[in-house]
């Protein structure tokens, strides 16, 4: 039994073991708080879903929004390289950079590790928040949020693998953790669109229109609004994006480069983002995340370097931006490598000195937190909290524009409105008409370094266009999604299949 339970420990059945041996193995201490005695347990079980999001143990315990998402998401793409040096991290990061992906990765082992143990959380708390002792208008909003979390992280996953287990409960029991086939089989990818739907539309019915720090009805929609943009659904895109904007709530931050200091958190451009730093009342931050892509010390050292230096943008990014678009500056950190040691001066001040000092020669602006300017970021170490924006207004913006260009919408004069919004933020001229690559061209330099232009041009299916034209080695038909990891195949005895090609 011991042998069972620490080999359990790691992946999709941590969800079961972990929850269910409390709930029959370990006898309470008798007069011990429950939802049902306490009602502030509740809320605590939903904070607790939201900071496992934090989690960024690309190594071991599990990933949800750290370095081996970077790597699943910008390094994977055309947008960035892994950076550093050749041989650091070549079998982890460099497999994704390289498309040399095998199920025996560590960073794809520990993506699923880390999902699902949120959606563990997410599942232990909604089992509690059924039976706390609270009225009933908290109680469904607290579970709207929970929703809201286990279809995002839903959404990760069947990006990233493909149809996956569809677990939406806590086991009874042991023996039902160890046989229930719901914990070993992939679910077919549609079928878990079906739940992550019907979490969203859970949220959006409970939710509120504005409480900062946490999921609210627009966040919802936003959310379902791009679920349905990831299977073509445009009307349903198109009509939730526009009770986004009708709502009067989000505006664009004037000032785009702001979005990615503390002074943008929570602004009104913000739908959702991972709370972190001042926002979350602690020092925490997400692991391995600003650190990850900081500027590394190279040649001469002798300077603070910032971080491990990977996850840097590549030519192929630079040269996407149009003259004068504000955002190319706000996204990319432009070593000097002009040869008269003049360095580069960030925002704050910070001087990184030339490129005979540093090892690589861009880097990812939006991931950078200043020590000397922003609340809790000299918590004596190098990764320092930083919001993750998952949804912004820009992209509601975005996704109404495309879904406006479809033809079973033919909205061509509101996609225009839309792009010209956002190009004008971006200081470029707005377009008298707008095409379907007008909107994927804003979208991939307005979110870029934001973790999605991967899973964008598959979704397109350009992927083997774009990443060949990159220079990557793309295989068609195999690395649109990450391998199951071996280990998860093994422990479910075989009943979990593989990806196609791996």
């Amino acid at each position: 039994m011991k042998r069972e339970l620490k080999i359990l420990l790691y992946g999709i059945f941590l969800i079961a073991i972990s929850s269910c041996t409390k709930e029959f193995l370990d006898v309470p201490v008798q007069g011990s708080e429950t939802p049902i005695s306490d009602p502030s347990l509740a809320q605590k079980l939903v904070v607790g879903t939201y900071n496992s999001l934090l989690q960024g143990d690309s190594w071991n315990t599990g990933d949800v929004d750290g370095f081996a998402l970077i790597a699943a998401t910008d390094i994977m793409s055309d947008d960035a390289d892994k950076g550093s040096y050749a041989d650091d991290q070549a079998t982890t990061a460099g497999e994704f950079d390289n498309f040399t992906l095998s199920s025996t990765n560590e960073f794809a082992a520990t993506l699923w590790r880390g999902h699902y143990n949120s959606i563990g959380a997410a599942n232990y708390a909604l089992k509690n928040l059924y039976i706390a002792n609270i009225d009933t208008a908290t109680k469904n909003e607290l579970i709207g949020e929970v929703r809201f979390l286990r279809g995002y992280l839903y959404f990760n996953m069947v990006r990233m693998f493909g149809g996956v287990p569809l677990v939406l409960k806590i086991p009874q029991d042991l023996n039902e953790a160890l046989t229930d086939s719901v914990l070993k089989v992939r679910a077919p990818a549609a079928l878990v669109y079906d739940s992550i739907e019907a979490d969203l539309q859970y949220a959006i019915d409970h939710l509120p229109l504005q409480n900062t720090g946490h999921a609210t009805k627009g966040a919802a929609q936003s959310m379902l609004a791009k679920v349905y943009m990831y299977q073509n659904q445009w009307q349903k895109v198109f009509d939730l994006t526009n009770q986004v904007i009708a709502s009067g709530i989000y505006q664009l931050l004037p000032d785009y480069a702001t979005l990615f200091r503390q002074a943008g958190d929570n602004s009104i451009e913000s739908v959702f983002e991972i709370e972190t730093g001042a926002f979350n009342n602690t020092n925490l931050g997400i692991a391995n995340y600003t650190v990850s892509q900081g500027p590394r010390v190279g040649g001469l050292g002798g300077w603070d370097d910032l971080g491990w230096g990977f996850c840097n943008p590549t030519p192929s990014l630079i040269a996407a931006y149009e003259t004068g678009d504000v955002r190319k500056d706000a996204t990319i950190i432009f070593i000097d490598n002009s040869g008269t040691h003049r360095g580069t001066v960030l925002w704050d001040g910070f001087r990184i000195p030339s490129s005979d000092s540093v090892q690589n020669l861009y880097y990812n602006y939006k991931a950078y937190t200043s020590k000397a300017k922003e609340k809790f970021a000299d918590a004596g170490t190098k990764d320092r909290p930083k919001n993750v924006h998952i949804l912004r207004y820009a992209e509601v913006l975005l996704m109404n524009a495309e879904a406006a260009l479809q033809p079973d919408v033919n909205q061509p004069a509101q996609a225009a409105d839309d792009i010209n919004l956002i190009r004008t933020r971006a200081n470029l001229f707005p377009k008298g008409s707008v095409t379907i690559n007008d909107v994927w061209q804003e979208r991939h330099v307005e979110l870029a370094m934001e973790h999605d232009r991967f899973w964008d041009i598959v979704r397109q299916g350009r992927a083997a266009q774009v990443m060949t034209a990159a220079g990557k080695n793309f295989a068609a038909g195999k690395n649109e999604l990450l391998p199951i990891p071996s280990t998860q195949i093994q422990l479910s005895g075989g009943a979990l299949k593989q990806n196609p090609g791996y």
